[in-house]
């Protein structure tokens, strides 16, 4: 009687033996694949990176990132946030100004203000939609359905420029718009004009193959210059929409788009570590 249940015993003994054995097989090999706690998030290291990127730069400079499509979550790096959008709004105004077009269809005004930046065309489109309370709502509603909470200035608060280039535009803001414009189909005869800027304003984003984009720049009432840039690139993995800031130390327009460039060349640089995204198959 002993001996059958010692015989037993080992033999329990030998199949908990053996499950301790697979479990520990198991877990060690769950173990293995998890990743490193201390392992850095493509933001992280992004962020990282342009730190180091800054101090060569002599500007105070910021950029915004964003996959495309509806719900991202802009990604920000550097110092410089908000300010007046110059002719960066020349995108959602051409978009407001050809939803009013019966059928729609791009006017050559349309086309000098993007690809040539011509404010004279730009003010002859903003005219055309109204009275200039008009005309910021009208701008306002582009806005609004990308989720951009923006509003768009009326009134010519610097009597020399236009009202709606002084409209105070952060960078997050400007791709939240891009990322779900460039989405709706109504929208790509503007994005297509925004990948045949002229020449002598290819700087920045412009110096990237592909890229859609359109530049906005103006003085400060001190004098010093901000340049600015949104735009959209291809990735391995999918489209980004980007805004890029830079208001030199100098205060010159070209050491402020010389930044922009050095910028889009680390953008350039880092391609696969970028929040690309995609259009909603059902928006395409």
């Amino acid at each position: 009687m002993t001996s059958m249940r010692s015989g037993r015993l080992w033999a329990l003994i030998a199949v908990f033996a053996a499950i301790a054995l697979v479990a520990g097989v198991f877990i060690g090999t769950h173990l293995t694949r998890r990743p490193a706690t201390g392992s850095s998030s493509p933001t992280a290291s992004l962020t990282a990176e342009f730190a180091q990127l800054e101090p060569g730069l002599h500007a105070t400079v910021g950029i915004a990132l964003s996959g495309v499509g509806p719900g991202q979550e802009p990604i920000s790096l550097g110092q410089w946030q908000s300010g007046p959008a110059w002719s960066t709004i020349k995108v959602p105004l051409i978009i407001a100004a050809l939803r009013e077009q019966v059928p729609p269809q791009i006017t050559e005004a349309m086309t000098a203000a993007i690809t040539q930046s011509d404010n004279a065309a730009a003010e002859t489109i903003w005219e055309s939609l109204g009275t200039p309370a008009e005309a910021a709502n009208k701008v306002e509603a582009v806005l609004r359905q990308t989720g951009d909470p923006t509003i768009v200035q009326s009134q010519r608060v610097r009597p020399e420029f236009s009202a709606s280039g002084q409209t105070d535009w952060p960078l997050t803001d400007q791709v939240r718009f891009t990322s779900v414009a460039l989405c709706d189909k109504e929208n790509d005869p503007v994005f297509d004009l925004m990948g045949r800027v002229e020449p002598d304003q290819r700087w920045g984003l412009g110096t990237i193959g592909g890229s859609r984009f359109k530049g906005g720049w103006g003085p400060a009432p001190t004098g010093g210059y901000l340049v600015r840039q949104i735009g959209v690139l291809t990735t391995p993995s999918g489209t980004v929409a980007v805004a890029l800031a830079a208001l030199p130390f100098s205060g010159k327009f070209e050491d402020g788009t010389a930044a922009l460039t050095t910028m889009a060349n680390w953008l350039q640089q880092r391609l696969r570590a970028l929040p690309a995204g995609d259009c909603p198959v059902h928006q395409r």
